[in-house]
Order: structure tokens, then C-alpha cells, then sequence
């Protein structure tokens, strides 16, 4: 799925794109970890806030600056759309918008992930049931398919269970969206441990 320049025709794709939602109350380590860790992989990372035009605060008090709302985004043109969890989730069920982009993200073939409570918000979106997924042990109620696994993978879509889970999650987007040899060398660069899900 690289996008990568091809020096025989002289032209250069498009480089690899993600959108992550925020809003407030997000788990600021589910967010910033596949933030910080796709730039590093290169691909171009926008944060988006939903009803929250400029700043964002998480769970634990860090503030983040948004660079646009999700109202204003062509959401087709992100290869990715990630979710964090966070207490915050509870006032996005149902939230019309966010519904409609994540099925349009979903069913265009585009990588989702969500970790945490966000499948949730999948749930709301006519998402689940469907692919295979996990989520925070909080939201199990709700969501009795979900798998007893720190991380799921199934195609296009990426779950995991919560903030302990955000290095693999974040190393799992890159391996899916790039390759295994980035997702290798970025967890050697940081001396992350093997990673059995890579």
C-alpha cells in the first residue's frame, strides 16, 4: 500500500495521509503515540478536532492544537482515519457526522482504526457487527463480539484494546499502510520490544 516516488516516469505519488479525531476528554497517549510515530514513517498526519475548532484537552489535562474541525475535511482523500478512546467518547455516540465519515472510510476500503472504547463509535455507525475487532474491557457490554486480544487486525481495519496498546497499535498501522521492514526499523529506532504482532 507505499506510496513511494518512481523516478523512472520523473513523478512522485501523493505521500501517505492520516486524520486523527480528537474531542475533548481523549486518551492523550492512544492519540499522540500513532501521531508521533507515523511522522516519523512519513506519513502526513492532520489532527481534526469534532465540534472543536482550534485546541482539544484530553483525560489528562494535555492540550493539543487542531488544525481544522472535521466539517471542513474531504474526508475521502486520508488513507487513514484513527480514533483514540478516552471518557470523552460517551458524548460522540450517535454524533451524525462522525457516523457518516467513519462508514465512508470503512466502505471506501480506507484503513480505520480505532483502540479503547472507539469502536463504540463504529457500533453507532452501522459498522459493527462486521469485522473482527477488540476493545477496552468498558465497552464489552455493549460490544459482546469483541475479541479478548490486545490488537485485531482484520483488512482494513485496526483495533486495540487501550492506552497499554498504543505502541503496537501505532507500529501495526505503519506495517499496514507501509511495510514490515518501516514498522521494524522505527520500533528498533526507539527501542521498542519485539513486537509479536509485526
Amino acid at each position: 500500500m507505499a506510496k513511494t516516488p518512481t523516478p523512472e516516469s520523473g513523478m512522485t505519488e501523493a505521500p501517505l495521509s492520516a486524520l486523527v479525531l480528537l474531542f475533548e476528554g481523549f486518551e492523550e497517549v492512544e492519540a499522540l503515540t500513532p501521531v508521533d510515530l507515523l511522522t516519523r514513517a512519513n506519513v502526513a498526519v492532520t489532527l481534526a478536532g469534532i465540534d472543536t475548532p482550534e485546541t482539544v484537552t484530553g483525560r489528562s489535562g494535555i492540550s493539543v492544537q487542531l488544525a481544522c474541525e472535521l466539517k471542513d475535511l474531504p474526508i475521502q482523500d486520508f488513507d487513514c482515519l484513527i480514533l483514540p478512546g478516552g471518557p470523552g467518547i460517551a458524548k460522540l455516540r450517535r454524533h451524525p457526522l462522525l457516523c457518516k465519515t467513519l462508514r465512508k472510510q470503512y466502505q471506501s476500503g480506507r484503513t480505520l482504526a480505532c483502540i479503547c472504547a472507539a469502536p463504540l463509535l463504529m457500533l453507532d455507525a452501522g459498522i459493527l457487527p462486521g469485522p473482527a475487532y477488540t476493545c477496552h474491557p468498558s465497552a464489552e457490554n455493549e460490544l459482546p463480539d469483541a475479541q479478548n486480544k490486545a490488537l485485531v487486525r482484520d483488512h482494513d481495519c485496526i483495533t486495540a484494546r487501550g492506552a497499554g496498546n498504543a505502541l503496537p497499535f501505532s507500529l501495526a498501522l505503519i506495517q499496514h499502510l507501509i511495510d514490515n521492514e518501516t514498522a521494524h526499523s522505527i520500533a528498533r529506532a526507539i527501542c521498542s520490544p519485539e513486537n509479536p504482532n509485526l
